[in-house]
């Protein structure tokens, strides 16, 4: 198999026949290009965080206190990326992290979960599948072939609806559940206030439950004849402020599948989660879009994963680049995952927009590999980094 870094020498062999690259290859741009391209309420929500944005940059700019030590002579001619995640050898650590609006990011059909699913087919990058979806999880399903799926969980405050949800995303073929827990309720968000504007209470990305026969059963009359009120009833039984540890037990009865929770950052949370018998750890602020003034996700993750034992964690928040992938391996995670970058390449490109996006990354991670000699991903530890003064 070849190295992802190869990816480029595609690249520098269409340059001789005058071809340059169509979608970006830098971060920055991708970004430009993507505020260019959405419209204001979806670049809104989708580049906005929680208060003046300062825990969504400093999730960004933490990976900058770290940097690699390079080693020389390693024998690092081809590298090995793959992680393993809940019995399923994954060929890189990348994920496609769930993003509720990624629907819409696809601005040509508005069928962005679709597609993604179709570029994790297609690169075997995973992809975490988002409650706030444009379509319905199965169909999602289906467009994934080989490569695994998880299904993202925002517990709504029915018992029978998330049971419902769960068992769907269970038999549509989905190999775990992610349940966030740090979107109970709406941060504030004054980039989304200040337009008033939100995506779910204008009907858009709610199919898994518009199409959901317990959600279905609470209404008076079906979503497809009274859209606004089957809204209204969304919008009544998103939150869940309620859910305690107390409820985790009943989470962990509905579904056989590998269980992780979402949003900790806390290493007693993390500790307690394992002792209740979850399966995987998230460790996530969800990007700075929920609360200001907290940490910087990375700082939280070492401690994360010392509490976490032998329970696998994985992390988002503030992943940019190849490095920052590697950043957090180093730092523990077991596999790494990608939010607004995914969205901006959708956004920019469509499907080619998307994978382009992934394989920059992987090309990335596997030539900082190679040129700082590491042969393995696995292989990171946190003594192969040092802190930037």
């Amino acid at each position: 198999m070849p190295n992802h870094g190869d990816w480029q020498l595609g690249v520098y062999l269409d340059g001789l026949t005058g071809k340059v690259p169509e979608h970006p290859m830098a971060y920055a741009e991708l970004e430009r290009r993507a505020e260019r391209s959405m419209p204001p309420e979806l670049w809104s929500y989708v580049a906005g965080g929680a208060g003046d944005e300062r825990t969504q940059n400093a999730n960004v700019t933490a990976f900058d206190r770290w940097g690699l030590m390079p080693r020389v002579l390693a024998g690092a001619a081809e590298r090995d990326l793959s992680t393993e995640l809940f019995g399923h050898r994954l060929p890189t650590p990348l994920m496609l992290a769930p993003v509720g609006v990624i629907g819409l990011c696809d601005l040509a059909e508005g069928r962005g979960d679709l597609v993604t699913a179709r570029v994790a087919a297609a690169t075997g990058v995973p992809m975490i599948a988002s409650t706030l979806s444009q379509d319905p999880m199965e169909e999602v399903a289906r467009e994934l072939g080989d490569t695994p799926g998880w299904f993202q969980l925002y517990p709504p405050n029915d018992r029978e609806l998330t049971e419902s949800l769960v068992r769907r995303a269970e038999a549509a073929g989905y190999s775990a559940i992610v349940v966030t827990l740090d979107t109970l309720t709406l941060g504030w968000r004054p980039r989304d206030l200040s337009i008033a504007g939100f995506p779910q209470l204008k009907g858009q990305c709610l199919a898994n439950y518009f199409s959901d026969p317990v959600f279905r059963s609470r209404l008076a009359a079906p979503p497809e004849e009274d859209p606004e009120a089957a809204t209204g009833h969304w919008a009544m039984i998103f939150g869940n402020q309620r859910l305690t540890w107390d409820d985790l037990a009943w989470l962990r009865s509905l579904t056989s599948l590998p269980l992780l929770l979402k949003g900790i950052c806390s290493p007693e949370d993390a500790r307690r989660a394992v002792d209740s018998g979850v399966d995987g750890v998230y460790c996530s602020n969800h990007g700075g879009r929920q609360a200001n003034g907290g940490l910087p996700a990375l700082n939280c993750l070492p401690e994360v994963v010392d509490a976490a034992g032998e329970v696998p964690v994985v992390f988002d928040s503030g992943v940019r680049s190849g490095p920052d992938v590697i950043k957090a391996l180093a730092l523990g995670a077991r596999a790494v995952a990608i939010g607004r970058p995914a969205a901006y390449g959708l956004a920019v490109g469509g499907r080619a927009g998307l994978e382009h996006v992934v394989r920059c990354l992987l090309a990335e991670l596997d030539l900082t590999l190679a040129i700082d000699g590491y042969a393995s991903t696995a292989a990171l530890t946190r003594g192969d980094l040092r802190p930037v003064r």
